[in-house]
């Protein structure tokens, strides 16, 4: 695993620094939908103990909105461990870097704040095509 290529978007960063990221922060991701997961858990068992009727019940629509909020927040996170493992397999194939829609490199600077990015700033900014 050397250095990427002479047009990648990390010439000087080796693929183990690439890859030590995305697996820290993919590990991150995974913690952090154990914990989602357990906080919904709990929410779903405590509105089960008590009858709830979040239209009459003043503490009902709060907790109706702490579940569709921790449900948002789970969704959001699965779907952030699934860009990473797309970005580790974009990595191991040797075209990690490269905007899927115009070929063009990707700015390091995205990839610094967007480590899974899988589209150069332009065309993320026209959407789909």
């Amino acid at each position: 695993m050397g250095d990427f290529s002479d047009d990648a978007a990390f010439p000087s960063v080796g693929r183990q620094a690439v890859h030590g990221r995305l697996t820290g922060e993919r590990a991150d991701t995974i913690a952090q939908i154990a914990f989602l997961s357990r906080d919904f858990a709990e929410i779903v068992e405590a509105n089960a103990l008590v009858a709830v009727d979040d239209e009459h019940d003043p503490e009902g629509s709060s907790t109706a909105f702490e579940r569709a909020h921790v449900a948002a927040m789970l969704a959001q996170a699965k779907d952030r461990l699934a860009d990473l493992e797309q970005a580790l397999e974009r990595l191991e194939r040797g075209d990690y870097g490269r905007c899927e829609v115009c070929g063009e490199p990707i700015p390091a600077e995205r990839l610094g704040v967007r480590p899974a990015a899988r589209t150069c700033v332009s065309c993320a900014a026209t959407g789909p095509r």
